[in-house]
């Protein structure tokens, strides 16, 4: 058992590279920040992608959780599952993803509950999309739903809260 109670999982696993990781601590890497279930728009003309406060139907915009993970894309056809080919392709993961800050060699910032222990830190950061997003059934037109996100992911060292 590691230092926060998870079974299964190799001690600082997170420092490894992302290849060398099994499915359970691949998993355990996510932080949870919900933004990679939200819609973002892409220019047709510039490729350029920008990001909207819409989540997926089966993201829970009170606790950034998917409401059915495991079948998720029997519901949703085109949800991503993140690989590590995935990872270094997709442009638009947040900095602060913890598989985007692996896949470029940078550690996880210290409010990664990984480090800090706490899995309401990443709220603090402000990186969550908790009680900041809409679901789709309920967004209306998604251009009029455009936003920035601040990513606050170098703002806590690495290490603790």
């Amino acid at each position: 058992m590691d230092k926060l109670g998870n079974q299964n999982l190799r001690y600082r696993f997170w420092e490894l590279p992302l290849a060398d990781l099994n499915r359970a601590e691949w998993e355990a890497l996510c932080d949870g920040c919900g933004r990679c279930c939200l819609h973002k728009l892409e220019d047709a003309d510039t490729g350029e992608v920008v990001d909207t406060n819409v989540a997926c139907r089966l993201l829970d915009t009170r606790t950034g959780q998917c409401k059915d993970y495991r079948n998720r894309k029997a519901f949703v056809p085109d949800c991503l599952r993140l690989t590590l080919k995935l990872v270094k392709e997709i442009r638009w993961l947040p900095d602060s993803c913890a598989y985007r800050r692996r896949a470029d060699g940078r550690p996880l910032p210290g409010w990664h509950y990984l480090l800090s222990g706490d899995r309401t830190a990443l709220r603090t950061a402000g990186v969550s999309v908790i009680g900041r997003a809409i679901s789709e059934t309920e967004a209306g037109p998604i251009e009029h739903h455009i936003v920035e996100w601040a990513d606050a992911a170098d703002e806590w060292p690495e290490g603790g809260t």
